[in-house]
């Protein structure tokens, strides 16, 4: 962790830490630290970067098998586990997690299997000696948040690629140090964005790159997703730690709606994001439900006095390119389920949510259930035809848990680019402290930070086909 991302955590009480799949800490920010927290995040902003190596469209040398050790076995870890052992070409050399029975149960479910991993597990700094192991080539992180970074920058130190579960960073300069650490290793960095490998936003990114859409315009993401009751189970997230990230207050969780939509506009990778905008309510209901909760249960009393984020963030980000982006951030309400996924372009629409999906050519409306089905069977990208159907009984998300886990693997062991590279980690990662700063700015615009020093002029797009890998078999 670096000396600034310390002094923060110091500052806001945020200081206790707790590793490999625990939790973030005791305390949250006060009006005072929020502010010197804003410093940081200009301060990151106007950092100067020399690219050292263009890790976009870097080809890492092959792996016909991977070797795979996963830190962090809470809500996300077991479940990566689980789907890694359908695909072969794999093994799973380490388990690491603080909490010993959580490495028990996930070590249980490998019983029968190929598999006999490694267990780390009791301290804070388990996780290190599996980086250290010269036998993985692979590092798996599903840890908390604030965890992302320090592990995914000492795993690429120790000479390993890295999947890093979402968000990748949550300040400015941990965006830096994996972009740094990325470069001078030249080891791959990949967030963990599971939703580009949703059917429909594939199958969109497909059309994008088929013309269906002519110029893209304008796109529209979320994740609004009421999380308020996890939030504060005791039960939920290890030592509370994601209640606690809600004290920040701005779009904290922008990647699952941004990612698809950034890669059908090709950010990175020919176009790039200028500046952008962000506004949040007020909180009506966090706040609240502390009060409630603590009127009962002492246990809840540190939460009341504590100021949470606005019920709704709104994200508007204009790229050099002209094209618009709106992101929306709400896990405190009662509005259904959404990531929107909107892509909107001179001769084309298309959108997600509310469900069913639907798509358009022209403002009349949308094209009917057969005209969708039969524009679904002629743009259907390669990997959903191969994989689709076996991915959704293996699960995760509806199957592009699974589509997300084959495709690393077979871009590892064919030395093909990633999809989502380390300046995608960081580009969509750092919408988040933007999104702060703006918010405590009374909405003023922002300039984005370019983390691929210029070469998104060049870098080339994402490659929806299979080609040059696609040889990966899986286990039923």
């Amino acid at each position: 962790m670096s000396t600034n991302r310390r002094e923060f955590l110091k500052r806001t009480g945020l200081a206790s830490l707790s590793v490999a799949g625990a939790g973030l800490v005791s305390g949250c920010a006060t009006s005072t630290n929020a502010s010197s927290n804003l410093d940081h995040i200009k301060a990151a902003s106007q950092k100067p970067h020399r690219q050292q190596f263009n890790m976009s469209g870097y080809v890492a040398p092959k792996l016909d098998t991977v070797r795979i050790g996963f830190i962090g076995l809470g809500m996300r870890g077991p479940g990566a586990v689980t789907r890694m052992n359908h695909i072969e070409n794999v093994v799973i050399k380490a388990l690491c997690d603080l909490r010993p029975e959580q490495v028990s149960a996930v070590q249980q479910k490998l019983a029968g299997t190929s598999h006999n991993p490694a267990t780390y597990s009791g301290t804070e700094e388990a996780w290190k000696a599996l980086c250290d192991r010269d036998d993985i080539d692979l590092v798996y992180i599903a840890t908390p948040w604030h965890l992302h970074t320090p592990m995914a920058v000492y795993a690429m130190e120790q000479g390993k690629h890295v999947a890093v579960e979402v968000p990748a960073a949550t300040t400015l300069e941990e965006c830096w140090q994996l972009v740094e650490t990325s470069e001078r290793t030249r080891k791959h960095c990949m967030m963990l964005e599971n939703c580009c490998y949703d059917f429909f936003e594939l199958l969109t990114l497909n059309m994008a790159r088929q013309g269906f859409f002519g110029e893209i315009v304008h796109g529209e993401g979320a994740y609004i997703h009421n999380l308020v009751d996890l939030n504060f189970s005791k039960d939920g997230y290890q030592d509370m730690w994601r209640l606690k990230e809600n004290t920040r207050n701005g779009s904290l969780y922008p990647t699952h709606g941004l990612g698809p939509i950034c890669q059908i506009m090709n950010i990175n990778r020919g176009d790039q994001m200028d500046y952008l905008v962000s506004v949040s309510s007020n909180d009506f209901t966090m706040g609240e439900t502390a009060r409630k909760l603590a009127a009962k249960d002492s246990f809840y009393t540190p939460f009341v006095a504590h100021a949470y984020r606005g019920n709704m963030n709104t994200t508007t980000i204009r790229t050099k390119k002209g094209r618009t982006i709106m992101v929306q951030h709400d896990v405190s309400s009662q509005r259904p389920y959404s990531r929107i996924h909107l892509v909107s372009g001179t001769q084309g629409t298309a959108r997600k949510w509310p469900l069913p999906a639907r798509i358009a050519t022209s403002h009349e409306g949308w094209v009917s259930q057969e005209e969708l089905k039969a524009l679904e069977e002629r743009y259907t990208p390669e990997i959903i035809t191969k994989l689709g159907d076996m991915a959704k009984q293996i699960g995760g998300h509806g199957g592009m848990d699974f589509l997300m886990d084959w495709r690393l693997v077979d871009i590892l062991r064919n030395g093909l680019p990633l999809d989502q590279d380390v300046y995608d980690a960081a580009l969509w990662s750092a919408v988040a402290p933007l999104s702060e700063w703006s918010v405590a700015s009374r909405s003023n615009s922002i300039d984005v930070p370019d983390f691929t020093s210029g070469a998104w002029q060049s870098n080339t797009p994402v490659d929806v086909s299979l080609r040059g890998g696609g040889t990966t078999t899986v286990k039923a």
